[in-house]
């Protein structure tokens, strides 16, 4: 039993062992320069109060957004009000590019975490430079390929992984945005946590969050002071991402 588990942990390695990062690559940043250049240069800019909404999935596509300063929290609710939030995106990042190409309506809903300052794109923009620049297609392609190959990815995690693989994911993810290191080497995620955020993330019961917490910060990999979390051991957290069903 325990060599099949091994060896079952080992065939499925390159998934498990997956950076826990669920940023799905940007569109944009992959194209040409001149390509991308062009559609920035020309952007509006746009602020968000924190916990201000950019748009709610189901609302009209009209352009794409590119974060300068601040966090973002891209979520889906289900029919019964259970939220699923499906990465969390800082400065830099690309938001609502899918539906610049489809013209369909969001497919997800997009709040911000902190104050957040953007860059506007239109769908008209980005049209009229496809035109411009028609080699750009072939790049689409391929990008569009790799946001597939991620989400398989991403599938395979939520699909295989155990509760406490997945909490160390959410955990580590939310140190890469929002984690500030220590002298000591520890990290400190400045930001309040809920056990709900964390259950949203990791797509698992709050319950099970509870106890998992509970479990990390006996065996010393995480601490917690008030409403903020801090890992104590990166190295030793990332490791517990390789948990296999």
């Amino acid at each position: 039993m325990a060599a099949r588990k091994r060896a079952a942990k080992s065939r499925s390695n390159t998934t498990a062992s997956a950076p826990p990062k669920r940023n799905f690559s940007g569109i944009l940043p992959n194209l040409p320069i001149q390509f991308s250049g062009r559609l920035l240069a020309n952007a509006k800019p746009q602020s968000l109060a924190e916990r201000e909404v950019l748009f709610q999935a189901g609302d009209v596509a009209d352009g794409c957004y590119r974060l300068e300063q601040g966090l973002l929290k891209v979520s889906i609710t289900s029919p019964q009000g259970d939220e699923r939030i499906l990465t969390i995106l800082g400065p830099g990042s690309i938001v609502g590019e899918l539906a610049i190409i489809d013209g369909l309506p969001r497919s997800a809903t997009v709040v911000a975490i902190r104050e957040c300052k953007l860059s506007s794109i239109s769908r008209e923009a980005f049209v009229s430079c496809l035109r411009e620049y028609p080699d750009i297609y072939s790049d689409l392609v391929s990008t569009l390929v790799s946001r597939l190959r991620e989400a398989d990815d991403a599938m395979a995690a939520a699909s295989f992984l155990t509760v406490r693989a997945r909490v160390a994911r959410a955990l580590l993810e939310l140190a890469e945005h929002l984690g500030r290191e220590t002298e000591s080497g520890r990290i400190v995620i400045l930001h309040k946590i809920r056990q709900s955020d964390i259950a949203a993330m990791a797509g698992v019961a709050r319950e099970n969050v509870s106890r998992t917490l509970t479990e990390l910060k006996r065996r010393g990999l995480i601490g917690q002071s008030s409403s903020y979390y801090f890992i104590n051991d990166k190295r030793k957290l990332l490791r517990e991402t390789e948990d296999i069903v």
